[in-house]
C-alpha cells in the first residue's frame, strides 16, 4: 500500500451484508459513515473525544466534503482506512484526509478530504478552537513534505 502521506491513523474495518447495495458493492454512503468513525477514532487517540467537546460546548464540523471513489469493495472484503491532519490553522479551520487500501491486493479503494470548521455546539455558529483544540490537534498535522514511510526506509 502506498500512502499519500507518512504515518497514517489506521482503522481496519470490514464490509459486512448491511452495507452492501442493490449494486452488489459497499454502498457509498457506507464510506461516509467510516470516514466519519476513522476521524472519532483518531481524534479519541489524539485525546479529544465527545465528552470533551461537549464539555467546552466547542467541535469540528464538516463545512466541506469530497469523496473520490475509485473502486468498489464487496461483502467480506477487509479494509484499511487512514487518516491525517493535514491544516490546522489554530483558530477554525481544520483539514483531515482519508485514504482506504484492500490490503488483501493493496487496491486503493478511495480517497477522501474533509474541510472542517470549529463551532459553538449551543448555538452552531463558527466560533475560534479552544486552546485544548489547538495543543492537540496540531502537533498531529502532518505535511505532505515529510518522506512516506515507503520513502524513509529507503
Amino acid at each position: 500500500m502506498q500512502w499519500d502521506l507518512p504515518q497514517p491513523f489506521t482503522l481496519p474495518l470490514t464490509v459486512g451484508p448491511e452495507h452492501v447495495d442493490g449494486l452488489h458493492h459497499a454502498n457509498n454512503a457506507e464510506y461516509v459513515r467510516w470516514c466519519e468513525k476513522a476521524g472519532w477514532a483518531h481524534s479519541v487517540a489524539l485525546g479529544l473525544d465527545v465528552a470533551n467537546y461537549q464539555s467546552l460546548d466547542r467541535g469540528m464540523a464538516i463545512r466541506h466534503a469530497e469523496y473520490d471513489y475509485i473502486l468498489a469493495a464487496k461483502e467480506g472484503d477487509e479494509l484499511l482506512f487512514g487518516t491525517w491532519l493535514t491544516l490546522v490553522d489554530g483558530r477554525l479551520n481544520m483539514t483531515r484526509r482519508f485514504q482506504v487500501f484492500r490490503p488483501a491486493d493493496g487496491a486503493l479503494i478511495l480517497r477522501a478530504q474533509w474541510q472542517l470548521v470549529c463551532i459553538e455546539l449551543s448555538s452552531g455558529r463558527p466560533r475560534r478552537m479552544p486552546q485544548l483544540f489547538k495543543q492537540i490537534y496540531a502537533p498531529a498535522v502532518v505535511s505532505a513534505d515529510q518522506p512516506t514511510l515507503e520513502q524513509s526506509d529507503e
